[in-house]
């Protein structure tokens, strides 16, 4: 009998840190025909054939191709190509990973074959409709028919939004799969050095969301703010290339360029930017998985948004939302080791692969003999179903990683919380998730329906 076929999807820099531990564990356990679908949102070689070399991955088994455009442009040609390979292939399931504009595409298609669909990454919310990501998360987790979420804000979010509790699963941070797995070596490169940077003498600095890069008003701010945090810190700055095309076309790339302590460089692949993290002194970003990533290394993490989808780095990491116009301060703050530390969350502990494969097994199990054809709703192990579903991983502590990940290491993993009963479809409860939300200082908490002024610090809570 053919194993069953299990589409994963991968499309932007985040997306392959993501999906590269659960092919290996796929790999490793053997139960499946796992084919990588690179859908080439991401087009440049260093935003993406860097992360595919770093990480050990496979070539994939089809690349769609789609490259650059408008949201609208990007979400229709992925739609239109992996229909047909979806078509073709009939997958058992397809696992669909992150945010990006190929998540919700992939989504879409897959809820229309009725070919059930796998959200990694499920259930996070910034309550922030103006961001396409928010958009996209939206749209996947109401098609998907498993979301594997990363945290108890993403199970508290999907019960508030009727999400059937059978289809919800815990399952960790896929994230601190990537560095348990790569971790020997990220501490072996030696970019730190080469570049004659001192550890924990230096910053780290990501860009990219366009509410702060597109506009030249914010792009300036920051771009002020960065020259003076430089002043006092070096700081290393991989620049995306829409934040370069941006810098350049409102004539501020010169201001960072010239300035003596800022090193502009090109977007590096996974292993020399963790090394490059991994001995910061702190980051200054706007990226999601950069918040997790700080929050895992105890790292003073300073994210320039009124909001974060990741509550949870803010509430028990190292994370802290900034208004740009005080970043100088909360930077020199950080720098003097003035920052509180946090702890690693539970299920942050490199075996989310593992978990993820273990969830699959289970519901391909109980759909029976007949799971291993083509890829059905009706014969997905329950999926999409008023049954039951299978229990979740109980809380674990992040003590016990293992220095290097093998699947055949890790554990099964063990009965997770009671159900929740769900609440109606877009519910205005404000629970841990959206609490968690508040700017650093006298700032606001940034929701889909409300504003809350705080002036209590976040930094010291």
């Amino acid at each position: 009998m053919p194993q069953p076929i299990i589409h994963v999807i991968a499309a932007a820099r985040p997306n392959f840190m993501k999906v590269a531990p659960l092919l290996h564990a796929l790999k490793a356990d053997g139960s499946f025909d796992a084919r990588l679908v690179h859908t080439g949102q991401h087009y440049d070689a260093n935003m993406s054939d860097a992360f595919f070399s770093d990480l050990g991955m496979p070539e994939p088994h089809h690349h769609l191709g789609v490259g650059s455009g408008s949201h609208a442009e990007q979400t229709g040609r992925v739609m239109i190509a992996y229909e047909a390979v979806a078509l073709a292939e009939r997958p058992a399931f397809t696992i669909v990973v992150g945010d990006v504009n190929s998540t919700a595409a992939v989504a879409m298609v897959c809820a229309k074959l009725l070919i059930p669909v796998v959200h990694l990454e499920a259930g996070l919310r910034s309550f922030d409709r103006t961001m396409p990501e928010e958009i996209n998360r939206l749209v996947t987790d109401v098609l998907a028919d498993v979301l594997w979420t990363p945290s108890p804000d993403g199970d508290e979010n999907l019960h508030n939004e009727g999400i059937p509790a059978a289809r919800i699963e815990r399952v960790g941070n896929i994230m601190i799969d990537s560095y348990e797995l790569m971790r020997a070596k990220i501490e072996a490169d030696d970019t730190v050095a080469r570049m004659g940077l001192a550890p924990r003498g230096y910053g780290v600095v990501t860009l990219h969301r366009p509410a702060n890069v597109d506009e030249r008003e914010p792009l300036s701010l920051l771009v002020r703010q960065l020259v003076r945090v430089a002043d006092t810190l070096p700081l290393v700055f991989p620049v995306h290339p829409r934040t370069l095309k941006s810098l350049r076309a409102h004539q501020l790339y010169v201001e960072l360029a010239e300035h003596p302590r800022i090193r502009l460089i090109e977007p590096v692949g996974y292993v020399p930017f963790m090394n490059l993290v991994s001995n910061a002194r702190l980051v200054i970003t706007d990226s999601g998985g950069v918040q997790e990533e700080t929050t895992y290394l105890d790292i003073p993490c300073l994210t320039v948004r009124p909001n974060t989808e990741r509550p949870v780095t803010v509430t028990e990491g190292t994370n802290r939302l900034v208004p740009p116009a005080e970043l100088v301060d909360h930077a020199t703050r950080a720098a003097s080791g003035d920052w509180p530390h946090g702890r690693k969350p539970d299920l942050w502990d490199g075996r989310t692969a593992q978990r993820c494969v273990e969830s699959l097994k289970r519901r391909m199990a109980s759909a029976g003999p007949d799971a291993s054809g083509t890829g059905s709703r009706g014969n997905a192990g329950g999926v999409g179903q008023s049954a039951p579903g299978p229990a979740g991983p109980a809380p674990a502590t992040a003590a016990a990683v293992p220095a290097a990940v093998t699947p055949a290491s890790l554990p099964e993993p063990a009965a997770g919380p009671a159900p929740v009963r769900a609440s109606p479809l877009v519910s205005r409860a404000a629970g841990p998730a959206r609490q968690a939300m508040q700017m650093v200082g006298e700032s606001t908490s940034v929701t889909a329906d409300t504003s809350v002024t705080s002036k209590t610090s976040a930094a010291q809570a």
